[in-house]
């Protein structure tokens, strides 16, 4: 009898380190599910966009949401895919230029306080030459911000981060300072309202021989697109815009298309991760929504 109350109580005790395993288990992968998580969407990402094993590595690191935002290019072009902090950029080699930039916008990100650097740098994930602050001084062109700076200030790093010269067109002083800039507004007014805007835009070049400017020849755009994802379950909704490259102030519906047309404009497919049922209706209608 006492043999076997013995044997019971060593099971009891096996039984006991067998639960402590699972419940120190189940801690570990609920503290590193989302990490897990990142790394699998990122990788998932990084087969559209073709971005390298370590890119996706260090871009899982930071946290990354599922990035809808990121288009999807159809057919060839230039292009060299960087993930910086805030944004992700497309770069255009031929053109000195980004394809395209796209990044997310929450809430909490348009409550930062980082200052605006005004320091415009070359992108050092480039190769050189790269372009620089110098080669627009005097064009009669602005370094017109793809990813708003306003959007960089919840990190001092993101903020410094945007002034790269690769997220930076050459821009109508008056369509960035005016109209453009009161859509930037718009999209941080939305971002408080529905939690997070998906955002993607750059330029579109209507001649294969654009004009150029300074000792790097960056071609100057003749249009600018964005789309602006707000993916509400209740309510998705995305958008699209067309500006020319020229001085023009009214209202921003008058710049309002179907993302439908902006992907007809520039051989991209936006929100490629939205299930098609929702994709397909939401970017061949343009909703109204207050500005």
């Amino acid at each position: 009898m006492a043999r076997k109350g013995k044997k019971k109580s060593g099971g009891g005790l096996k039984g006991f380190i067998l639960l402590v395993i699972l419940i120190a288990g189940a801690l570990y992968v609920h503290q590193n599910r989302e990490k897990v998580f990142s790394t699998e969407t990122v990788q998932a990402i990084g087969s559209q966009t073709g971005t390298t094993g370590a890119e996706e590595t260090a871009s899982a690191n930071t946290g990354l949401s599922l990035q809808l935002e990121i288009p999807k290019t159809v057919g060839k072009r230039d292009e060299m895919v960087i993930r910086h902090l805030g944004y992700t950029v497309s770069y255009n080699n031929f053109y000195k230029t980004p394809n395209w930039v796209a990044w997310e916008l929450t809430r909490q990100e348009t409550e930062g306080d980082e200052e605006r650097t005004n320091k415009f740098l070359p992108d050092p994930e480039l190769p050189e030459p790269r372009v620089t602050t110098s080669d627009y001084t005097r064009s009669g062109y602005d370094r017109g911000h793809m990813a708003p700076a306003a959007d960089m200030k919840w990190s001092s790093r993101a903020m410094k981060e945007s002034f790269y010269m690769s997220n930076i067109c050459p821009q109508n002083r008056k369509l960035n300072r005016d109209d453009w800039g009161d859509l930037e507004e718009s999209c941080r007014k939305w971002a408080e309202k529905y939690g997070t805007v998906h955002i993607a835009c750059g330029p579109i070049y209507d001649t294969k021989s654009p004009k150029r400017i300074g000792k790097s020849r960056v071609a100057v755009p003749d249009r600018f697109f964005k789309v602006v994802l707000i993916y509400n379950r209740k309510n998705p909704m995305a958008m699209g815009f067309l500006f020319d490259n020229k001085a023009h102030h009214q209202n921003l519906k008058n710049y309002m298309v179907t993302v439908d047309k902006v992907e007809e404009e520039t051989g991209l497919d936006f929100f490629p991760k939205v299930p098609d049922s929702i994709e397909e209706r939401i970017e061949s209608t343009v909703p109204d929504i207050a500005f």
